[in-house]
């Protein structure tokens, strides 16, 4: 039965896990959006259920946060990502920087280990802390 509850429980956490969830926003049009960034007044997006015409079936499978420079101004954007890979090289402590003539300037981050990791410095649980601590309980109780 204690094995039972484990299953359960891991295949819980590995079903919701097979989409990804991002924050949603553009700091041109709320301020909060911007670093450091104030999560309290936006709701998280399933991308799953953001769908881009131009790009067909295509799924989002990361998150994206961008900021942006132009003309000495700060812009930051937070998105469902389509394209691209998780940071550099498949690191996501690393951003992809571009920089333009101008006075422009753009760096691109990207991620897919957890539901809201375009928020830049999150802290939160980890998954795996979760899933050990119920099944522990859960063997205890049974």
């Amino acid at each position: 039965m204690k094995y039972l509850y484990c299953a359960l429980v891991l295949c819980a956490v590995f079903a919701t896990g097979w989409s990804i969830k991002c924050w949603d926003c553009r700091s041109d049009a709320d301020p909060k959006c911007s670093d450091p960034f104030d999560n309290t007044t936006f709701a998280i997006t399933d991308c799953k259920q953001q769908k881009l015409a131009h790009l067909g079936n295509l799924q989002s499978t990361m998150c994206r946060k961008i900021r942006q420079k132009i003309h000495g101004v700060w812009r930051y954007i937070r998105s469902c990502a389509y394209l691209g890979e998780p940071g550099i090289q498949g690191d996501e402590r690393f951003c992809l920087m571009r920089t333009g003539t101008y006075n422009i300037f753009m760096e691109y981050c990207t991620c897919n280990s957890k539901d809201g990791c375009n928020t830049g410095s999150l802290k939160g649980l980890s998954p795996s802390l979760l899933i050990s601590t119920v099944c522990f309980f859960l063997w205890k109780i049974v």
